[in-house]
């Protein structure tokens, strides 16, 4: 069931995330579907739908997402938390691989948002690949 999200929040969510998804930082320009507003605290474990706890994310990531909030660190096999897009900042769990076409976790939440999201495909790295050659990706934030 879907849930009303005004105008202006999307906006102000767009502008926030940059039309990218707040997890793989896919860029909804470089991509045929619409980027969809994802509840980072899904509403069945009772996030509210309001800005700190919305964020853009594209198809794959939102779907693989689904309502997990943890998931297992790939080094400690302990339960840690997903990457929060608001809360956290992408830059201090991920980075990008010499050749930016994968996305290296740099701490437990990292690593484990990589694999429950499967940001790492080999169907992403190939378009990443591409990306790369146009000159499109890595996202440039300034």
């Amino acid at each position: 069931m879907s849930v009303y999200i005004s105008v202006k929040l999307q906006q102000q969510i767009r502008n926030r995330f940059r039309n990218c998804c707040a997890y793989c930082l896919t860029s909804e320009f470089l991509n045929v579907t619409t980027f969809e507003f994802e509840h980072i605290t899904p509403r069945s474990a009772g996030g509210a739908t309001i800005f700190e706890n919305l964020c853009l994310a594209c198809p794959s990531c939102n779907r693989y997402k689904a309502v997990r909030q943890t998931a297992v660190e790939p080094l400690t096999q302990k339960e840690v938390t997903l990457f929060h897009p608001q809360c956290q900042s992408w830059t201090e769990h991920f980075a990008w691989s010499d050749d930016a076409t994968e996305i290296i976790g740099l701490t437990s939440i990292g690593r484990a948002t990589i694999i429950a999201l499967k940001m790492n495909r080999p169907q992403l790295i190939r378009v990443r690949r591409m990306w790369v050659k146009m000159g499109e990706h890595p996202p440039r934030f300034e």
